[in-house]
């Protein structure tokens, strides 16, 4: 398992996995943290190594927990970059990852597969303050930065008048997208979270105090309902596929008409307690890689033992 750099504790679901994965493999399995490792090529060969400069074999299957929205290209992305290129299989892949990590990307690949998703606009370079005039935006809408996470840097802007005050006075390390008010799920959220292909939980979350965003960590309450919104979950496996993800949590809205609308898809996602369901699936989903992998090594190993018994031709 890789994780963020130390002194960062791990998350509660990150250890409940952690203790999950222990307990399946023994010493098979280990938790690295990111700023332990050095990577490189030596003699020819791609090399991981300790600080101490102790070879660390490619992992068979790395199960990444480093939250993609902190990763950045000349860091964590390119650790995880060189193990795929060593041959690990990540969990879940670096593509998948970088989709991810930028809400507009996420959009982009959800709406060109067909998928519900609500009214998007951001922009590049474009000034705050004249975007925030465009004609098709329009009040109220959801402002979120592209790459946060945990429900910070989310509000409504409930009118034109605060949107374009709000413009001069939010940071701009990041782009921000608006996006279309969902009103009758103002409030209310459900998660999601998909491993394989299968809906292995679902959780609705609601906010307090009339909020918009239901996070706990915002005061909100959470309601296990596995099996009760059968058709969000088949849109949240949907989803995970379109983005390619072995493990994803889908956040779903409720729509006006019954139906439902994707707000956003975490690679990394987190999970309740009493979850119990997650941590086994996400297990079982590392036992299917490497039994995938040890499946093509006696294949490989099976066809060139067939090759070099192969009589020589005589001319």
């Amino acid at each position: 398992m890789l994780v963020r750099e130390q002194p960062m504790a791990l998350g509660r679901a990150t250890q409940e996995l952690a203790t999950a994965l222990a307990a399946t493999y023994g010493p098979r399995f280990a938790v690295w943290h990111t700023d332990e490792l050095l990577f490189g090529v030596h003699e020819g060969q791609l090399v991981l190594r300790t600080l101490g400069g102790a070879d660390v074999p490619a992992p068979e299957v790395v199960c990444v927990r480093q939250m993609p929205g902190s990763m950045r290209d000349d860091r964590e992305v390119t650790l995880l970059r060189h193990l795929e290129r060593m041959g690990s299989t990540l969990l879940n892949p670096l593509g998948a990852h970088l989709t991810c990590r930028n809400k507009v990307w996420q959009m982009q690949e959800l709406s060109l597969a067909g998928l519900p998703v609500p009214d998007t606009l951001s922009y590049a370079t474009a000034p705050l303050e004249g975007v925030v005039r465009n004609p098709y935006l329009e009040a109220p809408c959801v402002v979120k930065a592209v790459s946060g996470t945990k429900g910070r840097q989310v509000f409504l802007a409930p009118d034109q008048n605060l949107l374009s005050e709000l413009a001069g006075s939010l940071t701009q390390e990041v782009p921000f997208l608006f996006q279309e008010h969902v009103a009758s799920s103002h409030g209310r959220a459900l998660r999601v979270v998909v491993v394989d292909g299968e809906p292995v939980g679902a959780v609705l979350h609601t906010s307090g105090h009339d909020a918009l965003a239901a996070n706990i960590g915002n005061g909100g309450s959470a309601d296990l309902c596995s099996g009760r919104y059968p058709k969000a979950e088949e849109l949240a496996v949907e989803a995970a596929t379109v983005l390619a993800l072995d493990i994803a949590g889908v956040d779903l809205l409720f729509a006006a008409d019954g139906a439902y609308t994707l707000c956003e898809v975490n690679a990394v996602p987190g999970w309740r307690p009493a979850m119990t369901t997650v941590a086994p699936a996400i297990t079982a989903c590392v036992n299917r890689r490497l039994t995938a992998r040890d499946s093509t090594v006696r294949r490989s190993s099976t066809a060139r033992q067939d090759l070099s018994r192969r009589p020589t031709a005589s001319y």
